[in-house]
């Protein structure tokens, strides 16, 4: 990836490890906006982003999603997300096939427009074959999650784990039902980061070097 051209950077990360907030710091650290799956389910709710009405925006005007940058005033320097209730945490809603393109496709507008750090489940596939796309991966071991779980949520260390088994079973299955592929197969994913023993801080700043050393390289 190359940081002086238009890039993209996608994270998956599993629940508890803290990848949101990575991808947050890091997109603050870039200058470019940050989006979630929360933002991207905001936007198909609010302005019915269905596959058709996406694919009539598209006809009617190629950079479909440079307007919708500019009404939802959304730009560089600026991170964009939600954090879900907590009742929401561990009930995830069922994705049919048309919401599935139709957040492929607002991934993809979003890329085409500017560089962006995006964060969810589908963007490592969804933007596989983008020019100057850099897929990671953030993870952590079980009792590491947990306790991040249980302290940010104020669960039980039982609750916590209950809603953390039931996430990654619906992430996991989301992703071999849309993408044929495992969210856990790391070649699908150019930098993986164990977050353990690591601050969010310190995995910005290991990201940051990766980057820097791929943009030296051209």
């Amino acid at each position: 990836m190359n940081k002086n051209e238009k890039f993209v950077i996608t994270i998956n990360r599993e629940m508890g490890s803290g990848g949101r907030t990575v991808g947050r710091k890091l997109a603050e650290k870039l200058g470019v906006a940050f989006f979630d799956k929360a933002l991207i389910k905001a936007l198909e709710e609010k302005f019915n982003l269905t596959i058709d009405e996406i694919e009539r925006l598209k006809g009617r005007k190629q950079n479909w999603w440079a307007d919708f940058e500019r009404i939802l005033q959304i730009g560089q320097g600026m991170t964009a997300g939600y954090n879900l209730p907590k009742s929401q945490y561990a009930n995830e809603q069922l994705t049919t096939n048309e919401m599935f393109k139709a957040e492929t496709e607002i991934l993809k507008g979003i890329a085409e427009e500017e560089s962006c750090v995006l964060a969810g489940r589908s963007g490592f596939f969804a933007l596989r074959n983008h020019p100057n796309h850099l897929s990671i991966f953030i993870q952590a071991s079980m009792p590491h999650r947990v306790e991040r779980v249980a302290r940010k949520g104020n669960y039980t260390q039982e609750e916590a784990r209950k809603i953390i088994d039931k996430v990654d079973k619906m992430r996991e299955n989301y992703v071999k039902k849309y993408t044929n592929t495992s969210r856990y197969d790391t070649r699908n994913y150019e930098l993986v980061i164990m977050m353990d023993k690591i601050s969010e801080d310190d995995a910005v700043d290991i990201i940051m070097d990766f980057i820097d050393k791929q943009t030296r390289m051209g």
